[in-house]
C-alpha cells in the first residue's frame, strides 16, 4: 500500500488494539450498623477489587467519618465514636481507595443505624397529683400516665403496671391499662374507713430488644399521688349509747337520764349533730336537749303504770346532720336507747280474789270451817291474795288478824313478798263453837314492811255444825321439814288418828285440806304418810311454811283433824341476782370513781346461803379498781388515765363484778360493768421529730413537698387530740402548711407556695421557720424547722471563649498542652470534656482534617496524640470543637460547646521535596544546542515561611549509560538559577545544556539533582534523560480544534499509555489547516518511550495498535476524542527558530518550484490511482489474503460504503502484492516534519480520565438482492462490497470515519 494509506492503517490498528490499566471499584452503597456498638468494636469492612490486583489502601472521609477509623491497609473500619439512633439514624460517609496510580476512588456509603433498646421510656406530664371525691363512681378515669420510648419498634412500644400501692389496702383499688396508661378507679374510696391518701408506683417497661447482644427490658418508675376528698355520704354514729339506762320513778322534771352523743364520721366535714326523739313506748315520758342531746325527764311518773312495758321506756333516738349529704338530704340515724324505770316504794299491799289468772282486788270473804276444829285447820272457801307491785324487798309485807274474833283465828302466812295466797286457820277450836257463834268475823291487816302503808280485808266465817264423835289425833299439831325443790315423792311425815267408835278401827282414811295444798303435798290414804307431790313448786324464798290439815275420815264420814305444820328447809338455790345486769358509769380522767353495785339473794336472810360478797374477775384493768367486798362499792385503785389506755378501746374499761353468796357450794352471779373514761384536754402536742428540724429543698421548684412534721397528742379524742399546724415566723411568705392524719398521729406538709419559685442564687438561701402544733384547747408545741434551698443544677457550664493555643510543629510538646476550664455557677457540678469534631486549616481551606493530632481528655487536658507528628506543611490551624458536660445537671440543658483554636506555628523542618513530573525526558540529541533546556524539575518545601521555603537546584553529577558501557560526565548540565516560585508554592528550574550534545551517544544520562533551602536541609533526585532522535516521533492527527485537544492530552496519554506500555511524551500541538476542509485538524506530537532507553517508532506503534484487543478497549474512546490517524511526517509550525527562517529565505525559490510541481503531480497521481485500483480491486478483494484478520465489531465510519467519499478500511494488512506503488514517492503533503526540542511542549500528565469506557457498538450493514442495482459506486467499494456477500454475514464489515479524508485522496 502507498505512503497515503499508512495513516489509515495505523489509526485502525490502534483502536482494536488499545489496552489500559483498570481503575479500582468500591462493591458497596449501603452498610447497616447497630448503634450498640461499643468503640474499638468492628464497623464493617470496605469491600473493594482491583482487576489489575495493585495493593490498594483505603480511607474514609464525610461529615459522619468523625465516627469510624479506618485500618488503610486492610479496609476493617472501628467504632471510634458511639453511635446513637435516636440522634442520627442515617450516616453518609465517602469510602476512598487508591490503587497507587489512579487517583483515589470515591463511593458514598450510606449507613442506616439500626436501633438497640438503649433507652428506657421518659415519663412526661410529672408530677401525677390527682385530687379526688370519695364517692367518684368506679371505673372513673383518674388521671393518664404517658412515657414515651425514643427507641424504635418493639423497644419503643411502653407498657405500664403497677409496682405498689400505699398503703398496701389500696392495691385492689385501682387498675392501670398496660397499653395506655390510664388509671382507673375500681374500687370504693372511703376516706374515714380507708386511707385519705394513695402513692402509686407505676412503672413503664418498653417492648424489650437486644442490647450488646442480650434482651433487655429497660423500665422507669414514676410516682401519683392521689389525694381523697372526704363527701358527706356516712350517716351519724352514737358514740355512747348504752345498753340500758335508768332512772327512778316519781323523778323531779328536768332530771337528767343519760346525755347521748353523736358524731359525723365522715371526718373531713365533721358536720354539727341535731338530736331529738323519734318515737318511745310512752310517750310523753321523756324530752331530748336537740343541741346537746341530754335525754331529761319530761312528766313524773310512777313505775307501776308502766308494768305492761315491763318498766322499760324504749326511746328512740334520732341523730342529723344540718347540712344536705351528697344525695341532698339531711342525713340521720335512729338508734334504740332503753331506760330502766327504778322502783321506790311507794305502793302498800293490796287484797285480791284470784280466779285462773284473773285477780281483782277485793276487801271482804267469806269462809267456812266445821265447830270446834283443829288448830291450825284453815277457813274454807277463801280464795284471799295479796300483792305489793313495788319491787323486791320494797314489796314485803306482813301480815295480822284483828276484829272481835281474832282470838280464835290465825292468819297463814306471817309475811309475804310481793304476791302471796293467804289462809286463815284455827287457832283455838273451843272459841269455834256453832252453840255460841254460827257467824264469827275477823280482819286480816296487811301492812307494808318498810314503808307506812297498811290494807285491811273484812272476812266472814261461818261455824259448821258437825257430830262430835270423829277420828281424834294424838296431837292437834304435827311439825314437820322438807327442803325446798325436793324430789317428788319425797317422805314428810306419817301421822295416825284413831277414833272411840270401834266400827271406824281401821277403816280411817286420810286426806289433806284444803284441796289447793294437794298440789304440793299429798298424803297416802290408807297409812296417813304425808309425801311431796310437787318439789318443784316448794320454794323458801315464795313460801317458807305450809300449814296443812290432816283429816281422818271414819266410816261414817266423820272427820278428825290435825294440823300439820311442814317448815320449807331453806337449801341455797338462789345465787345472788344483780339488780343491773349491765353497769355503766362515767368518769373524767384523773377524776375518782365510785360505783354501787348492790345484788340480792332470795335464800334465806341471814344464813350463809343469802350473804354476798363481791370481787372483780381478772381482766386487763381489774387492777386498776377496787370494790368493798361486803358493800360492793366499786372504786378506782390509783389515777384513770385516758392516755396510758389502748386507743381503741376509745376510753371504754369493761369490767365482769361477780356476786357470790356463802352456801354450799356457792352460787354466783354477774354484771358487766362499762367505765368511760371520758378524755380531758389534759396534754399538749408533742413533736415526734428531734429539734431542730432541718429539710432540704430544691429550687425553682413551685408547691413541691418540703417535708412533714409529725406530731402527736396523747389525748385520745378527735375534740383533745386534732392537731392544726401553722408557721409563725420565718415563712416569708414561701410557704404554705397542709395538716393531715397518719396512723400515729398528725403530719404537717410544709410545701413551697406553689406561686413562689425559690432561687438559690437570691440572698436568701436558708429559712428558719417556726411551727406550732395546737390542738383544739389551744395548748401547742414549738419547733424550729431549718429549710435548706439546695441548689438544682440547672445552668449549663460555661465554655471558655476565644482559647487559642499555640503549637509549635515537629516539637516536644509539654503535656497537657493546655486545660479547658469550664465554669459553672450550680454549687454541685461535675465537669468532664468531650471532644465533639475536629477541623483544619490546610492550605487555606478549612475543612476535616488528615490526621488527628489533638486530643481531649475528660479532665479537659488538651494533649497531642503522640502516634502522628504535627506538621506546619500540611495544616496551619486546627479548630477543636469540644463539649463541656455537667454530669450532675438536673434540669435543662447539661452542655455547652465551644471552639480551641490551636496555631501550628512553623519552624524550618522541611526539606525540599521534589515532585515528580514524569518519569524520564526524551531528549533528541541532534536538536540540543548550547543554552537548550533539556529537563524541568519542580521541588516544594513544605515550610510555610517565606524564608523557609525558598529552594534552589543545582546539579551534582552527570553520568552516561550506553550501550558502550556507563560514564562520568562533565557538568555540561546545569539548573536555572534563581529558581521560580509559582502561586501553589513550588519551585521549578529548567536543566539546560551548556554545549552542544553528541549525535553518536545513544542511551540516557542519569542525573543527581539537589534541591536546597536556606538552612541547608536538602534532598535528591535523580533525573533521566532518553537520547532518541527524531525518527521516533510519532505525530497523532484529531481533527478537533487545538484547544480541545489540549484540554483532553491527559486522557489520550492515558489511553496511549495503556495500549503501548511505554510512557507517552507530547512535544509539540500544532493546527494543520487545509483549504479544502471545513473542519480544523490538529497535530499531536508523540514520542513513545521506554525506561530503558528505547522507543517505539511509526512501526512499532502502528503494529501495537494494530491488535483487536486494544481495538474493542480504546477505539471508540479515541474516536470520541477526534483521533483520526498516525503520520510520522510531521510540519512544523512556524517561527520556532531563527535558522528555520534563514533556511526558509534561502530555499524560497525551491519551495516555490516544490508547490508548482507537488500540484502538478497530485493531478496525475489521483488520476491514474483510481483508474488502476479500480482494474485490480476485484482482484486485490479476491486474493488479498488477510494476515491479522479478526472477527468482531466493524469500526464505524462517517458514511457507509454507498456513500461518495466513503473510507472503508479493512481490519487486515494490505499484501505488499496489492500495493499500486503510487506512495513510493513522498511529498511535503506526506510527511510531515517533528518539531525540534527549543519548541517541544511541556506536557504533565493530567489527571486520569474517569470516563467509563463505551463499547463500540457494531454498525450494521444492509443487504442487498444480487439482482438490485448496486448501492455501491466506486469501483473499490464495489469490489469489497462483493467480497463481504461471499464472506456471508457472519463476517463484520469494518468501517473506519476519517472526515479528513475521502476517496478523491485515493
Amino acid at each position: 500500500m502507498g505512503r497515503m494509506g499508512t495513516p489509515l492503517l495505523l489509526l485502525f490498528s490502534f483502536l482494536v488494539s488499545a489496552y489500559c490499566n483498570s481503575v479500582p471499584v468500591i462493591n458497596m452503597a449501603l452498610v447497616e450498623l447497630r448503634e450498640d456498638l461499643r468503640v474499638g468494636e468492628h464497623a464493617f469492612q470496605i469491600i473493594a477489587s482491583d482487576p489489575d490486583n495493585d495493593p490498594l489502601t483505603y480511607g474514609i472521609s464525610g461529615t459522619d467519618a468523625r465516627y469510624f477509623e479506618v485500618n488503610n491497609a486492610t479496609g476493617e473500619v472501628k467504632i471510634k465514636t458511639l453511635l446513637d439512633r435516636e440522634s442520627k439514624d442515617l450516616l453518609l460517609i465517602d469510602a476512598l481507595v487508591n490503587d497507587g496510580v489512579y487517583a483515589d476512588v470515591t463511593k458514598s456509603v450510606y449507613i442506616p443505624v439500626l436501633d438497640a433498646n438503649d433507652n428506657a421510656p421518659v415519663f412526661s406530664g410529672l408530677p401525677y397529683n390527682v385530687e379526688v371525691l370519695e364517692n367518684v363512681p368506679i371505673s372513673t378515669q383518674l388521671f393518664k400516665a404517658s412515657a414515651t420510648d425514643s427507641d424504635f419498634g418493639q423497644a419503643s412500644i411502653v407498657s405500664y403496671k403497677i409496682d405498689e400501692v400505699v398503703p398496701n389496702d389500696g392495691v385492689d383499688l385501682f387498675s392501670l391499662s398496660a397499653t395506655t396508661g390510664s388509671v382507673v378507679l375500681v374500687g370504693t374510696l372511703n376516706y374515714t374507713e380507708k386511707s385519705p391518701f394513695y402513692q402509686i408506683r407505676i412503672n413503664a417497661s418498653d417492648g424489650g430488644g437486644k442490647l450488646h447482644g442480650e434482651d433487655v427490658v429497660q423500665s422507669t418508675a414514676a410516682f401519683a399521688f392521689i389525694t381523697v376528698k372526704d363527701v358527706a355520704d356516712i350517716n351519724p354514729q352514737f358514740l355512747n349509747l348504752p345498753n340500758i339506762a335508768a332512772i327512778d320513778e316519781n323523778s323531779d322534771v328536768g332530771k337528767s337520764v343519760f346525755t347521748v352523743r353523736a358524731r359525723d364520721p365522715d371526718t373531713g366535714v365533721n358536720d354539727k349533730i341535731l338530736y331529738s326523739i323519734e318515737n318511745t313506748n310512752a310517750p310523753n315520758l321523756f324530752q331530748i336537749t336537740e343541741e346537746t342531746g341530754e335525754i331529761s325527764v319530761k312528766t313524773k311518773f310512777d313505775r307501776e303504770e308502766l308494768l305492761d312495758i315491763d318498766a322499760t321506756v324504749i326511746l328512740h333516738i334520732k341523730a342529723s346532720e344540718t347540712q344536705l349529704n351528697v344525695d341532698g338530704v339531711i342525713a340521720s340515724t335512729i338508734s334504740e336507747l332503753p331506760i330502766s324505770i327504778g322502783d321506790i316504794n311507794d305502793n302498800g299491799p293490796e287484797f285480791y280474789e284470784c280466779e285462773s289468772e284473773t285477780c281483782t282486788q277485793k276487801n271482804s270473804f267469806t269462809g267456812k270451817v266445821d265447830e270446834h276444829s283443829s288448830v291450825g285447820l284453815a277457813v274454807n272457801d277463801l280464795n284471799i291474795r295479796v300483792k305489793d307491785p313495788d319491787q323486791g324487798q320494797n314489796s314485803r309485807f306482813i301480815l295480822e288478824l284483828a276484829g272481835p274474833d281474832k282470838d280464835a283465828f290465825l292468819v297463814s302466812p306471817s309475811s309475804g313478798l310481793g304476791d302471796s295466797f293467804v289462809q286463815v286457820t284455827i287457832k283455838d277450836p273451843d272459841l269455834v263453837d256453832y252453840e255460841e257463834k254460827t257467824v264469827m268475823y275477823v280482819q286480816i291487816i296487811a301492812k307494808d314492811a318498810s314503808a307506812d302503808f297498811t290494807a285491811t280485808a273484812s272476812v266472814t266465817i261461818k261455824i259448821n255444825d258437825i257430830n262430835d264423835n270423829f277420828p281424834l289425833f294424838e296431837d292437834n299439831v304435827y311439825n314437820a321439814e322438807v327442803n325446798e325443790h325436793c324430789e317428788n315423792g319425797t317422805f314428810v311425815a306419817t301421822i295416825k288418828a284413831t277414833d272411840a267408835d270401834a266400827l271406824d278401827d281401821g277403816n280411817i282414811t286420810y286426806r289433806l285440806m284444803p284441796e289447793s295444798i294437794r298440789s304440793l303435798f299429798d298424803v297416802y290414804e290408807k297409812n296417813g304418810t304425808i309425801y311431796v307431790k310437787n318439789g318443784g313448786r316448794l320454794d323458801w324464798e315464795g313460801t317458807n311454811s305450809y300449814s296443812l290439815t290432816l283429816q281422818a275420815l271414819d266410816s261414817k264420814r266423820q272427820i278428825g283433824s290435825t294440823v300439820v305444820m311442814i317448815d320449807i328447809m331453806d337449801i341455797n338455790d338462789q345465787k345472788p341476782e344483780m339488780n343491773r345486769e349491765v353497769y355503766e358509769a362515767y368518769v373524767k380522767e384523773n377524776s375518782n370513781l365510785e360505783l354501787q353495785i348492790k345484788a340480792i339473794d332470795g335464800d334465806k336472810p341471814n344464813t350463809p346461803n343469802s350473804k354476798i360478797q363481791y370481787h372483780i374477775q381478772d381482766s386487763f384493768f381489774s387492777s386498776n379498781f377496787t370494790i368493798e367486798p361486803n358493800t360492793g362499792l366499786l372504786k378506782n385503785n390509783g389515777e384513770l388515765d385516758r392516755e396510758a389506755m389502748d386507743p381503741l378501746l376509745k376510753g371504754v374499761i369493761d369490767l365482769t363484778v361477780l356476786a357470790s353468796d356463802m352456801g354450799t357450794p356457792s352460787l354466783s352471779s354477774s354484771a358487766n360493768v362499762t367505765i368511760n373514761i371520758e378524755d380531758v384536754n389534759d396534754n399538749s402536742p408533742q413533736y415526734l421529730d428531734t429539734a431542730p428540724k432541718t429539710f432540704h429543698v430544691k429550687e425553682s421548684e413551685g408547691g413541691i413537698l418540703v417535708g412533714s412534721l409529725l406530731a402527736r397528742d396523747a389525748d385520745q379524742t378527735d375534740l383533745n387530740n386534732r392537731i392544726i399546724f401553722s408557721i409563725t415566723d420565718g415563712s416569708f411568705g414561701s410557704f404554705i402548711l397542709f395538716s393531715e392524719t397518719f396512723s400515729e398521729g398528725y403530719r404537717g406538709n410544709i410545701t413551697v407556695d406553689p406561686a413562689i419559685e425559690l432561687d438559690y442564687e437570691s440572698d436568701r438561701k436558708t429559712f428558719n421557720l417556726k411551727v406550732d402544733a395546737s390542738d383544739l384547747g389551744q395548748k401547742k408545741a414549738t419547733i424550729e424547722v431549718q429549710v435548706i434551698v439546695d441548689d438544682v443544677n440547672d445552668t449549663p457550664p460555661v465554655f471558655p471563649s476565644g482559647m487559642t493555643l499555640n503549637v509549635n510543629e515537629n516539637s516536644s510538646l509539654p503535656d497537657p498542652l493546655k486545660t479547658i476550664e469550664g465554669k459553672d455557677v450550680d454549687t454541685e457540678h461535675l465537669l468532664e470534656y468531650e471532644l465533639i469534631s475536629t477541623e483544619c486549616q490546610c492550605s487555606g481551606t478549612r475543612g476535616p482534617c488528615p490526621e488527628e493530632w489533638f486530643k481531649v481528655e475528660r479532665n479537659g487536658d488538651i494533649k497531642a496524640i503522640s502516634s502522628y507528628d504535627i506538621d506546619f506543611e500540611k495544616c496551619d490551624k486546627v479548630f477543636l470543637t469540644a463539649m463541656v458536660v455537667d454530669l450532675l445537671t438536673e434540669k435543662g440543658k447539661n452542655s455547652t460547646e465551644g471552639i480551641v483554636t490551636i496555631n501550628i506555628v512553623d519552624i524550618n523542618d522541611n526539606a525540599p521535596e521534589f515532585i515528580a513530573s514524569q518519569e524520564f525526558y526524551v531528549v533528541v540529541i541532534e536538536k540540543v544546542e548550547k543554552g537548550t533546556s533539556v529537563a524541568r524539575v519542580y521541588a516544594k518545601d513544605s515550610d510555610t515561611d517565606e524564608k523557609n521555603r525558598k529552594t534552589s537546584f543545582k546539579v551534582n553529577t552527570v553520568h552516561f549509560i550506553g550501550s558502550e558501557g556507563n560514564f562520568t560526565e562533565n557538568l555540561f548540565l546545569s539548573a536555572d538559577s534563581p529558581a521560580q516560585e509559582d502561586a501553589e508554592g513550588i519551585f521549578t528550574t529548567h536543566i539546560r545544556s551548556q554545549k552542544t550534545m553528541e549525535n553518536n551517544k545513544k542511551g540516557k544520562y542519569i542525573l543527581e539533582v539537589q534541591a536546597s533551602n536556606l538552612d541547608g536541609l536538602s534532598s535528591i533526585s535523580v533525573v533521566e534523560l532518553l537520547t532518541v532522535d527524531s525518527s521516533y516521533r510519532v505525530s497523532l492527527r484529531f481533527n478537533a480544534p487545538v484547544s480541545v485537544v489540549n484540554e483532553n492530552l491527559g486522557q489520550i496519554r492515558n489511553i496511549l499509555t495503556s495500549a503501548t506500555k511505554a510512557t507517552v511524551e507530547f512535544f509539540n500541538v500544532f493546527s494543520e489547516t487545509r483549504a479544502q476542509r471545513a473542519e480544523e485538524t490538529t497535530v499531536l506530537e508523540a514520542y513513545f518511550v521506554f525506561r530503558n532507553g528505547t522507543a517505539l517508532d511509526y512501526d512499532a506503534v502502528t503494529s501495537i495498535l494494530n491488535s483487536e484487543e486494544v481495538y474493542r478497549e480504546f477505539g471508540y474512546q479515541l474516536t470520541e476524542l477526534g483521533f483520526t490517524g498516525i503520520s510520522t511526517t510531521i510540519t512544523e509550525s512556524g517561527g520556532v527558530k531563527t535558522e528555520v527562517f534563514i533556511m526558509i529565505g534561502v530555499m524560497a525559490a525551491l519551495a516555490i518550484v516544490l508547490v508548482v510541481t507537488t500540484i502538478s503531480l497530485v493531478c496525475i497521481r489521483r488520476n491514474y490511482k483510481r483508474k488502476l485500483k479500480a482494474a485490480k480491486a476485484m482482484n486485490s478483494a479476491a486474493t488479498v489474503v488477510i494476515q491479522n484478520q479478526k472477527t468482531g465489531p466493524v469500526v464505524p465510519g462517517t458514511n457507509k460504503y454507498t456513500k461518495e467519499g466513503a473510507n472503508p478500511v479493512l481490519n487486515m494488512n494490505i499484501d505488499t502484492a496489492t500495493d499500486l506503488g503510487f506512495d513510493e514517492d513522498g511529498s511535503s503533503a506526506d510527511r510531515e516534519s517533528l518539531n525540534s526540542l527549543d519548541y517541544n511542549i511541556d506536557m504533565t500528565m493530567t489527571e486520569k480520565d474517569t470516563m467509563p469506557m463505551m463499547v463500540i457498538e457494531e454498525e450494521e450493514e444492509e443487504e442487498y438482492d444480487d439482482r438490485s442495482d448496486s448501492p455501491y459506486i466506486e469501483p473499490l467499494g464495489a469490489a469489497l462490497a462483493q467480497r463481504e456477500k461471499k464472506r456471508g454475514a457472519d463476517s463484520p464489515g469494518l468501517t473506519f470515519a476519517n472526515p479528513s479524508i475521502d476517496t478523491t485522496d485515493l
